[in-house]
């Protein structure tokens, strides 16, 4: 039994009735589903934000558009669904003290001067990451609680090794592709 004291094929039903998998569900299955880390950031009159996301996927390379979504619950979601532009860093292994650092609560991500600089255009960039695009915001749309955004690639800087070993999050934790991963 459920505890709604239905019994597992009846709360399967009820879920199918009431809009199909339950929010445990969706969440399980995608944690079984890998997803490569970036970093969003964006200047705004009050300051820089970034946020971590694993939703940042392409869409058309002509022209170059992505898009990727904004949780409710983030502190940055208000200020970069607002922005005109942002900076999607697309991070390797090595990136992985940015992603935790931008995927931290209550914390102050641009304290030390010494990890970020804000481009020519004023979008703020985290030093070291060698793959980012900077975007102009096309579109958004509300999806549940969350906002997915539509970015249009004005700026590209893009690892130049083959070298570069992408950051995953997987089953909630933090991984790497490499040749260790291939399969044949």
């Amino acid at each position: 039994m459920t505890d709604r004291g239905l019994s597992h094929r009846e709360s399967a039903e009820v879920s199918l009735l009431a809009g199909g998998v339950t929010s445990e569900e969706f969440k399980t299955a995608f944690r079984n589903h890998p997803a490569g880390v970036a970093v969003i950031t964006a200047a705004t009159p009050e300051g820089p934000v970034a946020l971590t996301a694993t939703s940042v996927v392409s869409v058309s390379a002509e022209p170059p558009v992505l898009i990727f979504s904004l949780s409710a619950l983030s502190s940055a979601t208000a200020s970069i669904r607002a922005a005109e532009t942002i900076v999607v860093h697309l991070l390797a292994d090595k990136d992985l003290p940015v992603a935790r650092l931008c995927s931290t609560s209550g914390v102050d991500r641009f304290a030390d001067p010494m990890t970020w600089s804000p481009l020519t255009t004023g979008e703020p960039l985290f030093h070291g990451v060698e793959s980012w695009l900077r975007c102009r915001i096309v579109d958004r749309m509300d999806a549940g609680g969350s906002t997915v955004v539509a970015a249009q690639a004005l700026q590209a800087s893009t690892a130049g090794s083959a070298e570069i070993s992408p950051l995953v999050y997987h089953n909630r934790g933090w991984h790497h592709l490499g040749a260790h991963s291939e399969l044949s």
